[in-house]
């Protein structure tokens, strides 16, 4: 009795070909993945730098607060009315790409 599946000498090495090529592009979708989620982290950290910075400075004390949670980010501060708003920025580098990060919040100035 015979087999009606054998092996056809045309498709040795299929396998690997398809490997070879299927490999580098999960890595480069992986590591874009990974690259995304940690954008988003700085920029959770901006935001959560940005609202303890207005808070401070609604209580009439400094901003430094931010430059002390997100170092390396530049950190400006205005009054709106009776808000006291600061904003946050800082630069995401990831692989080649460098995005501009920023963060503005703000809090009532009623500790002056």
């Amino acid at each position: 009795m015979r087999c009606r599946f054998r092996d056809a000498r045309g498709d040795r090495g299929s396998i690997t070909a398809e490997f070879v090529i299927t490999v580098p592009v999960v890595m480069v979708l992986l590591a874009t993945c990974l690259g995304g989620i940690a954008v988003v982290g700085q920029q959770i950290r901006l935001q959560d730098a940005a609202a303890a910075a207005a808070r401070e400075a609604g209580r009439g004390s400094g901003v430094t607060i931010a430059a002390r949670l997100v170092p390396g980010s530049g950190v400006s501060q205005s009054t709106q009315g009776e808000l006291a708003c600061v904003t946050v920025s800082s630069v995401a580098r990831v692989a080649a790409l460098t995005l501009p990060l920023v963060a503005t919040s703000c809090a009532l100035g009623g500790g002056r």
